[in-house]
């Protein structure tokens, strides 16, 4: 995650603590503080548990590829608690329910208060159908310390992705219901080439609904989102959709509305804010980059301070990583699988400097950005060591000159961003 209100606006929010490595004592003494971690390299990883892939709605960018039906085999009752018990042992900094839709498993809040008992910090992540008023209470009683409400735009752009008519209204009155039990949420957006033609709309609704914390998600193919390609946003759109999501959270701080504004899912974003920066602001870049490169970007995300148990309880690199697993938490406890690397990609997660291929390998941000996304790299050109291909920096930026195009060239590492990428009047060569 890439904070935004953090870093540009130098606001103060409840997860900076793990993601730069220091908090106030203000912040320290709220009641959900997280531990500020030694070093970057040392953090446990926040772990999303997929706990049912069972879902009400049908959104075409899911990367579970989830439907309205039963799938056997999912974990037990027992199995979970089991799980939770281990993950509580293994000290990982929260835990996150997802799914499909986890308000659809029966025993969530019976899971959510074991893990309460292990000390873990349980947050939520649905699509808000189905919070109504008695859900809502049940929500707050348990002990969730946030829950995020997925949208993909407003009115009839969310619908659509979303599979279902009235979905948007649905969850709306899902975010509302928290809001007036002093639940703390926020919203969680993907972008792609819709719903960023009206991101100043979104922007808009966020001030208007009085909504705190919103995540832009930059696009990653996996699931059903694997033929969405046409739906991701250029490299020269991504570049637009950042202007705009700095620039409305520089003016909700001017304004005085603190908003907790962040970016997941491409590291990069945390180099163009610096960039930004740079030009008006030099020794906050100064302080920018600082963090950035203590937090390591892609470097110590996957893999390493971030992972995925799926419903059948597989444990992989990420959330969108769902093809290929380290280990099943049935045979082996998560820390173990975790923290083995006889498994080559564990390892390549781990030590990704050392393996990074193309334009990553030499590029100047290489601290900060850590490569950004493994996952996306596979997926696009089937190595985890190849090049994020939604890098939208260019060449100028990250310090990539003739000389090194010809020394990637000599080594076989050219990789050919594919074109929808691009905008038309560019041509990219990672």
């Amino acid at each position: 995650m890439i904070g935004i209100s953090k870093l540009y606006c130098e606001t103060e929010n409840e997860g900076d603590a793990i993601r730069y490595g220091h908090q106030s004592k203000k912040m320290a003494a709220m009641p959900h503080a997280h531990t500020v971690p030694k070093t970057s390299q040392e953090r446990k990883p926040v772990t999303a548990w997929n706990i049912t892939r069972t879902c009400n709605l049908k959104c075409i960018h899911c990367y579970t590829d989830s439907e309205a039906k039963d799938y056997p085999g999912e974990l037990t009752t027992k199995e979970g608690k089991k799980l939770i018990e281990e993950l509580a042992e293994f000290g990982i900094p929260a835990l996150l329910f997802s799914g499909g839709e986890p308000l659809i498993r029966p025993d969530l809040f019976e899971l959510v208060a074991h893990a309460k008992k292990q000390n873990l910090r349980c947050t939520l992540s649905t699509n808000g159908v189905l919070i109504n008023k008695e859900v809502a209470k049940k929500i707050k009683e348990s002990g969730f310390v946030y829950v995020g409400i997925s949208l993909d735009g407003i009115g009839e752009i969310n619908d659509k992705f979303r599979g279902k008519e009235g979905a948007f209204k649905k969850a709306m009155e899902g975010f509302q219901n928290c809001v007036e039990l002093g639940q703390r949420v926020g919203l969680r957006l993907t972008l792609t080439r819709h719903n960023y033609e009206n991101l100043n709309e979104i922007f808009d609704f966020i001030e208007k609904e009085n909504i705190q914390r919103a995540c832009f998600y930059h696009l990653v193919y996996a699931g059903r989102g694997t033929d969405m390609a046409n739906e991701d946003l250029t490299h020269e759109e991504s570049r637009d959709a950042m202007d705009i999501i700095i620039e409305r959270t520089a003016d909700f701080h001017k304004r005085g509305l603190h908003k907790d504004i962040l970016t997941v899912d491409n590291h990069v974003d945390g180099i163009y804010l610096y960039l930004k920066l740079l030009k008006d602001k030099p020794e906050r870049a100064a302080e920018v980059l600082k963090m950035l490169e203590w937090n390591g970007g892609g470097r110590y995300s996957s893999g390493v301070s971030f992972g995925d148990i799926d419903f059948f309880g597989n444990v992989h690199a990420d959330q969108f990583w769902q093809d290929y697993s380290f280990g099943n938490v049935k045979e082996r406890k998560f820390g173990d699988i975790w923290l083995d690397e006889s498994d080559p990609i564990m390892k390549g997660l781990k030590n990704r400097l050392d393996h990074l291929k193309g334009r990553c390998s030499v590029c100047k941000w290489l601290n900060a950005c850590g490569g950004s996304m493994r996952v996306r790299a596979n997926v696009i050109f089937d190595d985890p060591s190849a090049p994020d291909p939604a890098c939208y920096l260019t060449d100028e930026e990250i310090g990539l000159t003739d000389e090194k195009k010809a020394d990637l060239k000599a080594r076989g590492e050219e990789f050919i961003v594919p074109a929808h990428l691009l905008s038309k009047k560019s041509e990219v060569t990672r």
